[in-house]
């Protein structure tokens, strides 16, 4: 039986606890590389502005890490695993299941990116398409676990998920040791908790979600997580409705707050990146930099930013002329 959060002590993700995740799955994924660029190319001006190119991990997000913990540490069963998503954890899990060779079913909702969908598929996974929302997609799922015996893996709310996340800002440490504040976009929160477990107040962590789809910001404002809405240009992975139960405590201790950002910030966001670094990134991996480049996060002079890329499973980028 997978572990919860509120196990661990002091009812957080450990950095100990993300470094020997980190060694155990490092031989399973890419080391993704960090570009320091001179923030006036963004007609910016700030202090360092400092990339972590996630995109360009497996299966188009930082979601590997997470899958290839959880693969790695439970127990399999014959029937294999099971995960819902919004896309991008679909395809994370597909792909770590066909490099372990385990059997894998995922289930996705409709609004789903066609890119998503082939890459899911191509991966050698049984996918199932249904419902409008990722919330639909996992009580599709659920059900298949209690008839077919095989074992879930949460996009999100799973210590072994989170502690996968996590080791992405054990990498960003130490490949930008000098950043003051990192903006982060959020769905369900699995990212953000994980790096800001790691480091643990160190620097400021910015949460950036879509005005369509503010799962934190809602859950900040009442106290606990609470369903928000769930719609946008980032549905397929930034709007499972609510934040994550486990991810919750660890948001309120580490979090500095939150931003929200318009689809059309997004969507700019989406074509300067390309326009400036010929970067692709999808919606939900554009929107922490859509905090920066729409002014909705105002740095401090001389402020050094980072910003994660988290996801780039696209073909829908309106480049413009």
């Amino acid at each position: 039986m997978s572990r919860t959060i509120h196990e661990t002590e002091p009812s957080v993700i450990a950095p100990d606890q993300i470094q020997s995740t980190y060694d155990r799955i490092v031989p399973h994924i890419r080391r993704t590389p960090v570009v320091e660029v001179d923030s006036t190319d963004f007609n910016l001006s700030i202090g360092t502005l400092t990339l972590k190119l996630e995109l360009l991990q497996h299966a188009g997000s930082f979601k590997s890490r997470g899958a290839f913990n959880n693969l790695l540490t439970r127990k399999i069963p014959v029937a294999g695993v099971v995960a819902a998503s919004g896309g991008n954890h679909g395809a994370a899990v597909a792909f770590a299941a066909m490099k372990l060779g385990i059997p894998a079913k995922i289930f996705i909702p409709s609004v789903a990116s066609p890119a998503k969908i082939q890459q899911i598929q191509s991966y050698g996974a049984d996918l199932v398409v249904g419902g409008a929302l990722y919330a639909d997609a996992l009580v599709a799922s659920e059900a298949w676990v209690k008839t077919s015996g095989a074992l879930p893996i949460h996009a999100f709310d799973q210590v072994e998920t989170l502690l996968g996340q996590g080791t992405v800002g054990l990498e960003l440490e130490q490949q930008a040791p000098n950043l003051d504040t990192l903006l982060v976009s959020v769905g369900g929160g699995g990212l953000i908790a994980g790096i800001a477990s790691w480091y643990r107040g160190k620097i400021k962590i910015v949460g950036v979600e879509p005005e369509l789809a503010p799962t934190l910001t809602r859950a900040l404002e009442a106290g606990c997580p609470v369903d928000a809405e769930a719609g946008g240009i980032a549905a397929d992975s930034l709007a499972p409705r609510r934040v994550g139960e486990l991810v919750f405590p660890i948001a309120q201790q580490f979090v500095s707050g939150t931003v929200l950002v318009t689809d059309e910030a997004i969507r700019e966001a989406q074509r300067s990146l390309w326009k400036t670094l010929r970067i692709v990134a999808e919606p939900g991996g554009a929107a922490a930099f859509a905090a920066l480049a729409s002014s909705r996060y105002i740095p401090q002079p001389n402020e050094c930013i980072g910003v994660v890329i988290c996801g780039g499973n696209t073909t829908a980028v309106d480049f413009g002329t």
